[in-house]
């Protein structure tokens, strides 16, 4: 049986209609006047419009739902009004449930395309009269009624709603023939039970809709991951270190991200995470980090991050992070290269330094002053508190007592048309140790032995001169004190190159030149500034292979590495490939 003219039941007039009828018919006493003979039209009063006798049908109602249905409506056209109340009713319900997926039914102009409509039935006669009057059944695509299975009742029901239609069409610009409208009455009372059956299927039906709609989303976890092979080595900076002799060397890390989902809205992130990176072995600094390293070096799996973010209305996000997060996971970078997978294959290049001072464990929270529905600028704040030992209960140590970084930031995005992105932060922190940069020149850490207070500030840009070029970078600078030791000056800054779908869609090729963090100027108890600016030149270039693997071969030159000119120049060459899946 086909589901399309049950599902357009459904939907349509009739199921509305018969409700109506059900309930006002034991009230109707009067019939439409007469016409003067059979086939002239027929004026409606006003008066007596609404109270017509349906004679009794010629049949009996005996067939009851036994199918499937599914709500489609039937092809039916608009009606214009008319005064008389009956009609306008008729109107009013017929127009209810219209759809446009019927394209699958058309309309029959002749009873004999219904092929398997049975003369001797008594529906026959009347369905014979209304079609050739005025075309108005609705038959299946090859040409049948399908009038004698089990749901012809209701199927029959369904292409009611064109000859109502009709009438009421024929009636508003005039009259109708008593004939006709004798043979609708007939009908409408023959139906009447179907009708209001059908009312409760699509009451039914639209009560289980709205529990679907309502409880439509289900807890839910993905996994994505991330493999990383690369082929790299250094040269050079031979009066650095006294073992120069750094091979070529393969290495790998694989990350295995468990995102949660229990509103649709939120996200429980869970990582895993297993590498092998043995650092180079230069001894001064931290400027010849890869992007992708790892703190193991035997592929021991760790769970690398731990967090859960939700949003509270439609403009706060809140974050909690247990394990393994930073000020980047909160705040927006604006950088094109932050991505260890594939961005910047050294770690500077990735993003301003400054963004790694604070880190771990803690709450944050993200508010977006401007909605995008009524604008394309997004002008948002970010700020929050990482504790560096929070699961330490011991003294000195806890989410207060020991390492924490704070930090606000002010993030605009897609002005200028879309093309500007900036933001400017700060961070205060204070570390038992160092200040922790992660990259820099071995002064700039300022590793005195005694605990270290940072005040940071930062900015960062990037425009878009056009869809496949884009300039940008950042400025850093750090009012460092080391405690009853002494106060230092930390300066970093980078200009980043990007070409966005360079040879293809999803390559990037990327420039970045600047200067890791150096000391720029510190007190005499801790030290003599960096004599030399160490800049850091950098080129990759990532080739899309597939949507899910790509290929990023990458050079990092490093001028006065260590900050001092006297030192041999650097040169890290990397061949990064990277799986997603």
């Amino acid at each position: 049986m086909s589901q399309r003219i049950i599902r357009s039941l459904l939907l349509a007039t009739p199921a509305v209609l018969g409700t109506a009828l059900a309930g006002s018919m034991p009230a109707i006493a009067n019939e439409v006047s007469p016409a003067t003979n059979s086939g002239s039209p027929v004026t409606v009063p006003a008066s007596n419009a609404s109270v017509i006798t349906l004679d009794a049908p010629a049949l009996p109602v005996s067939q009851q739902l036994t199918g499937s249905v599914s709500a489609e409506p039937a092809p039916v056209t608009g009606t214009p009004a008319v005064s008389d109340p009956f009609f306008s009713q008729l109107n009013r319900y017929s127009q209810e449930g219209q759809g446009a997926a019927t394209e699958a039914i058309g309309l029959v102009t002749s009873v004999n395309q219904l092929s398997d409509v049975r003369p001797t039935d008594w529906a026959y006669e009347a369905l014979s009269r209304l079609i050739e009057n005025y075309g108005c059944i609705a038959g299946y695509p090859d040409g049948t009624f399908r009038g004698n299975r089990a749901l012809t009742r209701y199927e029959f029901a369904a292409g009611l709603n064109a000859c109502l239609d009709a009438l009421a069409e024929r009636i508003g610009t005039g009259g109708v023939s008593e004939e006709d409208l004798q043979a609708l009455r007939q009908l409408l009372d023959e139906f009447r039970t179907e009708l209001a059956q059908i009312r409760g299927i699509v009451d039914n039906l639209e009560a289980r809709v709205a529990e679907l709609e309502s409880n439509q989303f289900s807890t839910t976890t993905k996994l994505n991951g991330e493999t990383i092979f690369a082929f790299s080595d250094a040269f050079g900076g031979d009066n650095i270190s006294a073992n120069d002799d750094n091979n070529f060397v393969f290495q790998s890390r694989t990350r295995l991200n468990f995102d949660t989902s229990f509103t649709g809205r939120d996200r429980l992130r869970a990582r895993l995470q297993a590498g092998n990176f043995d650092r180079f072995t230069f001894s001064a600094g931290q400027e010849y980090r890869l992007g992708f390293d790892t703190s193991t070096t035997n592929n021991t799996i760790q769970l690398d991050t731990l967090s859960y973010r939700f949003p509270v209305g439609d403009q706060l996000t809140v974050h909690l992070i247990a394990n393994g997060g930073g000020i980047d996971d909160i705040a927006n970078t604006i950088t094109p290269f932050d991505s260890s997978g594939r961005g910047a294959v050294s770690r500077f290049g990735q993003r301003n330094p400054i963004y790694r001072l604070a880190g771990t464990a803690g709450l944050g929270l993200s508010y977006q002053f401007t909605n995008p529905v009524l604008t394309r600028n997004i002008l948002s704040i970010q700020a929050g508190y990482l504790g560096g030992e929070a699961n330490n209960p011991a003294p000195g140590n806890g989410l207060f007592n020991g390492d924490y970084g704070a930090f606000v930031q002010l993030t605009g995005t897609r002005f200028l048309d879309e093309r500007l992105n900036f933001a400017f932060y700060y961070v205060h922190t204070y570390n038992d140790t160092d200040l922790g940069t992660g990259t820099g020149t071995n002064g700039a850490r300022l590793r005195e032995g005694v605990p270290v207070v940072g005040n940071s500030y930062g900015a960062s840009l990037n425009f878009s001169i056009s869809p496949n070029f884009q300039i940008g970078g950042w400025f850093g600078y750090t009012f460092g004190r080391a405690i009853r030791t002494g106060d230092a000056n930390i300066m970093n800054f980078a200009v980043t190159l990007a070409f966005p779908n360079l040879g293809g869609d999803g390559n990037l090729g990327g420039i970045i030149f600047g200067m890791q963090p150096t000391l720029v100027d510190a007190d005499s108890a801790i030290g003599s500034d960096d004599p030399d600016p160490s800049f850091h030149l950098e080129g990759f270039y990532r080739l899309a292979l597939t949507d899910n693997i790509d290929i990023t071969p990458g050079v990092i030159w490093l001028f006065s590495p260590n900050g001092d000119s006297g030192n041999d120049d650097v040169i890290i060459g990397t061949i990064r490939t990277t799986f997603r899946f």
